[in-house]
């Protein structure tokens, strides 16, 4: 996040405005989901996430897929 200058409420926007671009379901911890979508700043970015056991989103990664 840091390293790509995003924060919390770009990957708020991006989730929100974006769509699931992949499913990764061959992890015994659980499904993972590759989210794509736009900050406000237009730019397109990468949310890497699963759903913890206690239904909580956790957000493995976050990445900038242009500049």
């Amino acid at each position: 996040m840091l390293e790509h200058g995003l924060q919390r409420r770009d990957i708020e926007h991006a989730i929100l405005k974006g769509r699931v671009e992949k499913r990764m379901t061959h992890d015994m911890r659980g499904t993972r989901y590759c989210i794509e979508g736009p900050v406000p700043d237009g730019r397109l970015i990468q949310v890497i996430c699963r759903f913890h056991v206690s239904r909580d989103l956790l957000i493995i990664t976050v990445y900038a897929l242009t500049e």
